[in-house]
């Protein structure tokens, strides 16, 4: 706990904002859940609050995620509070935007019906442009900068950019997929195109979290930094073999859940490394060693 309460506390004003914003966004996508069952409405479909639910929860992860992974980088202050703002105001655009279409009752994305939902739509793909370029500037300055002392943390936040740069980049083409189907003249082939890339887009998108909190347990470990090293070099190839399984799938139009035995086992493989991992990194933090042993500024690399 006390580990938790110094990454608020020892946070730039620009990552703190980014906390509390991630957890509003988050919240949100809470909220919108209570809703959706209570009102007993459906899961599926472009009209559902589905969307809500998924943009609230997945950006209010993803925006906490980057903010923390990104303090252990070496970018001037400046360019540092430019980029971290620019991907919190794009976060919320896209789940206010989403949001108010789910209750508004229509489609967020690919609708062009009207000109105010052609500005939504519109916008919301510019706000993943944003994304994109934020997530480039940060992966660039991890891997051009020295960025934190530890190999370990420094391999884990470089590969959870690349992942999540993936991510972004799954979207573009979702988004850009889409536009092509509905302009036309046919919505329906809109979503569903787009909709064959969800799973690669989703297990991409928190590879940002996953990886950097792993090599962040491993640092209150009596482990050598030699050991943690190769955890965290055996966790990012878990995560490269499952988001590549998960893309090919995506891409030749194959339901993960329904795979070939092969690409099943595979998938099940490089999933159960990751926990095994994880659960090992746990087991390993010793009783006695407090969460507050490593001063925070020495392991940003400062």
């Amino acid at each position: 706990m006390n580990a938790l309460t110094r990454i608020w506390h020892d946070g730039r004003r620009a990552e703190r904002i980014a906390y509390a914003v991630g957890a509003a966004l988050f919240l949100s996508g809470v909220a919108h859940a209570a809703v959706l069952v209570a009102t007993g409405g459906s899961w599926l479909g472009p009209l559902s609050m589905r969307k809500a639910v998924t943009f609230g929860l997945s950006f209010g992860l993803t925006l906490a995620s980057v903010a923390w992974a990104t303090s252990f980088l070496t970018v001037r202050p400046r360019l540092r509070t430019a980029l971290l703002g620019a991907f919190t105001a794009a976060s919320v655009a896209e789940v206010v935007l989403v949001s108010m279409q789910a209750w508004r009752g229509v489609p967020s994305h690919f609708n062009f019906e009207t000109p105010f939902d052609n500005a939504v739509s519109m916008t919301l793909a510019a706000g993943g442009g944003v994304l994109i370029l934020t997530v480039i500037g940060f992966t660039a300055a991890a891997l051009v900068g020295p960025g934190p002392e530890a190999a370990s943390l420094r391999l884990a936040v470089r590969a959870g950019l690349v992942v999540l740069l993936v991510a972004l980049a799954t979207g573009a083409v979702m988004i850009a997929r889409g536009v092509v189907e509905a302009r036309g003249g046919d919505p329906q082939g809109a979503y569903t195109t787009a909709g064959s890339l969800k799973p690669l887009h989703a297990v991409a998108m928190h590879a940002i979290l996953v990886l950097p909190a792993l090599a962040w347990v491993l640092r209150f470990t009596r482990w050598p930094e030699a050991h943690r090293l190769r955890v965290v070099k055996a966790a990012v190839a878990a995560d490269a073999l499952l988001t590549a399984v998960i893309g090919v799938e995506s891409f030749t139009g194959i339901d993960p859940l329904a795979a070939p035995l092969p690409l099943l086992a595979l998938s099940v493989l490089a999933g159960a490394a990751l926990a095994g991992l994880g659960v090992y990194a746990v087991t390993g933090v010793e009783p006695s060693v407090r969460f507050t042993r490593v001063p925070i500024g020495k392991a940003r690399g400062r």
